[in-house]
């Protein structure tokens, strides 16, 4: 009997779509059954008429549920039959509710944002293709947003110095973000706790802000770490410094399961001109500043703050390619050749990245966080 694959239309503010419509052909061609719910690729430009094209099944969203046995979406599921395998971006270290409902409803679970960060599991790191999209799409809404232009320019009526951009965070938006401003003509510094991405910085044309004593990072799968309070107080001063010099700041910082660090304290923006920009990619998980909203904009003397987690669903297209690309290699891991479902729990990456099963919390770091809430 054939396994059915069921793609799920996304909430109001989420453009992308799980797989799109040659993407899904891929599946048809094994011999798999692909439904998508009415309308689920419209906002990443592919219409359900697309869809039927390859040979998908559109219905409603019921429809979908009751005939899928893996069902891909990438925030939330609700009324799936028992034993439904569910993959998408579930976030887990914060979305608490999310998981207990899962294991409740019996839904195997995979959320793809906890794949282990290992050379074998690149081509399904949802959290880096994302990552790139978000850190060049952060630029651009700064350049925009920003009263003033980023390259230099030398005219007859007199000179434009180019923008200074201080980008806090090296990892795959951090350098995304780099080159992409870098491209549009600005002096870019860069600050990151991890020496070792000084070279890949410094190759994009970038300076690097080095803070002495930093905690190993290398282990955290580009994320940042908690550091000693010494460290902090010398990477505030640094910091404070290059601030007061910038335009544009770009914020990247997050530490999984836990708050956002904050990098920029309030201080440090009253010491910025009027007219700056920041722009803080953390803000989902609180921020790297103390002022950010997210999803909103704020205006803080004369100082725009930018907090904005949707950044990659703002160019669906691309992302929604790239993100359909992550779920065909997971797919290839939990399906034998003939098309049924395989759930290999030897795998270090299908393990890895199971949240729920069999009515459980099957992962380790979500488990540990729940013990808490559970006594």
């Amino acid at each position: 009997m054939s396994l059915t694959i069921g793609i799920l239309k996304e909430p109001a503010n989420e453009n992308r779509v799980s797989l799109l419509p040659e993407q899904a052909e891929t599946l048809i061609k094994k011999g798999l059954k692909v439904y998508i719910e009415s309308g689920a690729g419209m906002a990443a430009f592919a219409a359900d008429a697309d869809y039927q094209l390859k040979g998908v099944t559109v219905g409603t969203r019921s429809e979908v549920l009751a005939q899928s046995d893996v069902i891909l979406a990438m925030h939330t599921v609700e009324d799936a039959k028992e034993n439904a395998v569910a993959i998408g971006v579930y976030q887990p270290l914060y979305q608490m509710e999310a998981v207990k409902y899962f294991a409740t409803q019996k839904i195997t679970t995979f959320s793809l944002d906890m794949i282990p960060r290992t050379t074998r599991a690149q081509t399904m790191d949802v959290l880096s293709s994302q990552a790139n999209i978000a850190g060049y799409k952060a630029v651009l809404l700064a350049a925009h947003t920003y009263g003033r232009y980023f390259p230099m320019f030398m005219t007859a009526a007199g000179s434009i110095a180019p923008a200074k951009v201080l980008i806090l965070g090296a990892g795959v938006a951090g350098l995304q973000a780099i080159a992409t401003a870098k491209r549009l003509g600005a002096v870019v510094e860069v600050f990151d706790t991890r020496p070792a991405v000084k070279e890949e910085v410094m190759s994009l044309g970038a300076k690097f802000v080095e803070v002495a004593g930093a905690a190993d990072a290398s282990a955290a799968g580009g994320y940042a770490v908690e550091q000693s309070e010494d460290y902090l107080q010398k990477q505030k001063q640094r910091i404070a410094e290059a601030i007061a010099k910038a335009d544009i700041v770009i914020t990247t910082a997050q530490i999984p399961g836990k708050k956002a660090p904050i990098l920029i304290t309030e201080e440090m923006i009253q010491q910025m001109r009027a007219g700056s920009v920041i722009v803080d990619i953390a803000a989902a998980t609180g921020g790297n500043t103390p002022l950010t909203r997210n999803n909103e904009t704020v205006l803080y003397k004369g100082v725009t703050i930018i907090g904005n987690s949707r950044l990659a669903a703002e160019m669906p297209g691309d992302a929604s390619k790239l993100y359909g690309k992550n779920i065909l290699n997971f797919l290839q891991l939990i399906l034998t050749k003939e098309g049924a479902l395989h759930l290999n729990w030897e795998d270090d990456i299908v393990k890895g990245c199971c949240i729920t099963h069999e009515g459980n919390i099957v992962n380790e770091r979500v488990a540990a966080l729940m013990q808490p809430s559970t006594k």
